[in-house]
């Protein structure tokens, strides 16, 4: 098992290591806890300085949302990159954040760590203001971008322990259970790394801090099926133990597994947002029936589409009440009767289409639909 060092506080960042710029560390002096302690020792909750308001009788009420975001808007020129984006992520919930290229995902993340400045609106992390109280915001957080600049003369082991000291907050216990569940080499220089080793830094350098808030653009990436799914039980450890996770994210079957409501961003604008079962009307309900006989017609009935008829089976789509499908098929003799819900994907795509153009401002070259 490979151990981290844990000195307090660093004397400077390292820079110039190898080509090309070093990861851009933003206030990081300021982002250091009043301690630089190890979080390890201390509570197992993650909710530090703050999380919650306790009454004289000792009961802890949570009133400020993980993230709040009020009429919130960022125009480049002529283009809406966002419109009027209102949303709240609960303490302790997982929310998907999902649409095309060019929708506006990462802008919305650019704002929340106050990284660009918004043309209208407030966005709040834990009920700071992401532009004017940036870095007691970002005590609070952890990001994982897609894709980052490392330093690549450093080692695994030195880039997580840098990161961990900007953030101020390290469990090291946790650390190595990540180490190990990621399988990951922290010995060797990140210049070594394949693509997928260096995702699986960048998450272990998020998650060693035990954030009260996670925001997560594109985390997976890279990673293998395997490794996919020790993300996946990290985010419900995180969830499990009180943590907010905001996830943008292309995998629509990892959003669907995680998340407990899931926003759809088109244009720039938030047009859904709820649970799966709230969601979905969005969609179809499939039906498969396996006849005894001849199969009815099943053209009339209200509500039923795209019928497909193959022998004896016969497939089909019904919108709203299920009802008039069902007296058909029950004198009809049905040997075998098979419902599903709509899948994400089907949610997704009910909104944009196989066909659909995507954001009239997405450069040549993008897709309209996830990679």
């Amino acid at each position: 098992m490979t151990m981290f060092g844990t000195g307090r506080v660093l004397g400077s960042l390292p820079r110039g290591h190898g080509a090309g710029e070093p990861a851009r560390l933003v206030w990081a002096e300021a982002a250091f806890g009043p301690d630089g302690g190890d979080v390890s020792a201390r509570s197992g909750s993650p909710h530090r300085s703050g999380a919650g308001r306790t009454t004289e009788q000792g009961t802890t009420h949570v009133t400020t949302p993980a993230i709040r975001t009020e009429g919130l808007s960022k125009t480049f020129g002529a283009v809406e990159a966002l419109t009027d984006l209102s949303l709240e992520v609960a303490r302790g919930e997982v929310v998907g954040y999902l649409g095309p290229n060019g929708a506006g995902k990462t802008t919305t993340i650019r704002l929340l760590l106050g990284l660009v400045r918004p043309t209208a609106g407030r966005a709040q992390v834990f009920g700071f203001d992401s532009q004017r109280q940036v870095i007691e915001a970002h005590r609070r957080l952890a990001y994982v971008p897609g894709e980052a600049n490392l330093w690549p003369s450093l080692t695994g082991a030195e880039t997580l322990h840098l990161l961990g000291k900007v953030q101020g907050r390290v469990d090291a216990a946790y650390r190595e259970q990540l180490v190990e569940r990621f399988a990951f080499d922290p010995s060797k220089k990140v210049r070594a790394y394949s693509k997928g080793n260096r995702q699986k830094l960048l998450l272990i350098a998020a998650l060693q801090t035990r954030p009260d808030l996670l925001v997560l653009d594109e985390p997976s990436t890279g990673l293998d099926p395997i490794m996919e799914q020790a993300f996946r039980h990290c985010i419900r450890e995180a969830r499990d133990a009180g943590q907010s996770v905001f996830l943008s994210s292309h995998i629509l079957s990892e959003v669907e597994a995680l998340c407990d409501r899931v926003g759809i961003l088109r244009a720039g604008r938030l047009v859904e947002f709820g649970t799966l079962a709230e969601m979905r009307h969005l969609a179809a309900l499939s039906v498969e029936a396996v006849f005894e006989r001849p199969p009815p017609d099943l053209g009339g009935v209200p509500g039923v589409s795209g019928v497909q008829s193959d022998g004896l089976r016969v497939r089909c789509q019904v919108r709203g009440s299920i009802e008039p499908l069902l007296k058909v098929l029950a004198d009809a003799g049905v040997r075998e009767l098979l419902s599903r819900e709509p899948t994400l994907e089907e949610l997704f795509l009910a909104h944009y289409g196989a066909d659909d153009p995507g954001r009239a401002d997405q450069p040549a070259g993008m897709t309209s639909l996830p990679e």
